[in-house]
C-alpha cells in the first residue's frame, strides 16, 4: 500500500513556511498509537473532534441569542464552522499547517456550557471555570465516557490558549485565536441586525471607514490585514491600527447590545435555571453518570463537568423533569 502519509510530509517540506508546524515533527500524544497510512496526526485529531458527541452538541448551544426562534441565527456549532473557515483561509495564505489549524478551530469551543458565556458565569460561582480550560478537559477526559480523545499536544495547546492574551505554542494556534474574534464580532453584528436590535447605519463611521460596510467586507478587511501583517513573519497578528478598530467595535457591541436590558432579562432566567441544577445535583450526586462519579476531583467539579455537557434544550428538559409534577397514569 502506498504510504500517503509520507507523501504529505514531503509536500509540507516543499510548500509550507519555515514557521509552520510540520506534521512529522509533532510532539505526539499522551498515549502512543499506530500511525495512520493516509493521514497525519493533526488530520486524525481533526477527524476525532468532528466525529465526537461533544462536537455534535454544539448545534444546540447558544452563541449570542438564547433559544432563538429563527433558523438563520448562529449557534455555537455554526460559529465553530465559521472560525474554522476563516482560520483555514489565513493559514493557507501564510503557508501554515492547515490540518493543525482546522483541528484547533473545530475543538476550541467544545467546553462551552449551555447558554454560552451566561452558563460559564454561573459555574464560575462554584469553581474556577473557563470554557477554554473546559474544552481541554473535554478532549483529555470527558469525551468517550471518560476516555478522552488522546489528541496531539499541539492541538490541545491551541484549544487551551485560543483566547486573546494567551500564548499558544504554534502560529496555527494564534491563527485560531484571531479567527475566533474576527468570526464572532462579524457574525454577532449580522445576528443583532437580523434581530432588529441594530441597523447597519447605526454602526459608527470610525469603524465603517476601516472595515467597510456589511458582513462580508468586515470579515475580508480583517483577514486581509492579518495576512498582510503576518506573511513570512514569525508571528501572527492584526496590525496595530486594525487591532484598535476591532477592539473598539467589540466594546461598542458590549455597550449597545451584550449588556442591554433586553438581553440581560433572559440571561437572568438562564442563570437561575443553571444555578438551580447545580444545587440539585450537588445534593444528588448519584444522578451523575458513573464515569464522572469516578473522576478523582471535587464534587463541585464533577457537577460542573456534567452540566457543561448540556445543550440549551437538554438543560431546560432536566429543569422541567425536576421541577414540574408528572401526571399520574391511572
Amino acid at each position: 500500500m502506498i504510504n500517503l502519509r509520507q507523501t504529505i510530509f514531503e509536500l509540507e517540506k516543499n510548500h509550507l513556511s519555515k514557521y509552520a508546524s510540520f506534521s512529522d515533527a509533532t510532539l505526539g500524544r499522551e498515549n502512543k498509537s499506530n500511525p495512520c497510512p493516509i493521514r497525519t496526526e493533526y488530520a486524525r485529531d481533526r477527524d476525532r473532534i468532528i466525529h465526537s458527541k461533544s462536537f455534535r452538541r454544539l448545534k444546540h448551544k447558544t452563541q449570542v441569542f438564547l433559544s432563538p426562534e429563527g433558523d438563520h441565527y448562529r449557534t455555537r456549532l455554526t460559529h465553530t464552522l465559521e472560525v474554522s473557515q476563516i482560520a483555514r483561509s489565513i493559514s493557507r495564505a501564510l503557508r501554515l499547517n492547515e490540518d493543525l489549524t482546522e483541528a484547533i478551530a473545530l475543538g476550541h469551543d467544545l467546553g462551552h456550557t449551555p447558554y454560552g458565556h451566561t452558563g460559564e458565569e454561573v459555574l464560575s460561582e462554584f469553581i474556577k471555570f473557563n470554557h477554554n480550560e473546559q474544552s481541554l478537559r473535554i478532549v483529555e477526559i470527558l469525551e468517550n465516557s471518560g476516555q478522552g480523545m488522546n489528541l496531539t499536544k499541539e492541538v490541545k495547546d491551541g484549544i487551551l490558549n485560543h483566547r486573546l492574551g494567551l500564548k499558544p505554542m504554534t502560529l496555527e494556534g494564534k491563527v485560531v485565536s484571531w479567527s475566533d474574534k474576527i468570526a464572532y464580532i462579524s457574525h454577532d453584528i449580522d445576528d443583532i441586525i437580523r434581530a432588529g436590535f441594530l441597523k447597519e447605519s447605526d454602526i459608527p463611521t470610525e469603524f465603517v471607514k476601516v472595515l467597510g460596510k456589511g458582513h462580508t467586507k468586515r470579515i475580508n478587511s480583517m483577514i486581509l490585514d492579518i495576512i498582510t501583517n503576518s506573511l513570512d513573519k514569525p508571528f501572527v497578528s492584526l496590525s496595530e491600527s486594525m487591532q484598535k478598530t476591532m477592539l473598539g467595535l467589540r466594546e461598542y457591541l458590549f455597550k449597545e447590545f451584550y449588556f442591554s436590558s433586553k438581553v440581560k432579562t433572559e440571561e437572568g432566567k438562564a442563570k437561575d435555571m443553571i444555578r438551580f441544577l447545580f444545587e440539585y445535583y450537588i445534593k444528588n450526586l448519584n444522578l451523575l453518570p458513573q464515569y464522572i462519579l469516578e473522576l478523582d476531583t471535587s464534587n463541585e467539579q464533577k457537577v460542573c463537568d456534567y452540566i457543561s455537557t448540556f445543550t440549551d434544550r437538554y438543560c431546560v428538559r432536566m429543569f422541567k423533569e425536576i421541577t414540574v409534577p408528572k401526571n399520574w397514569q391511572l
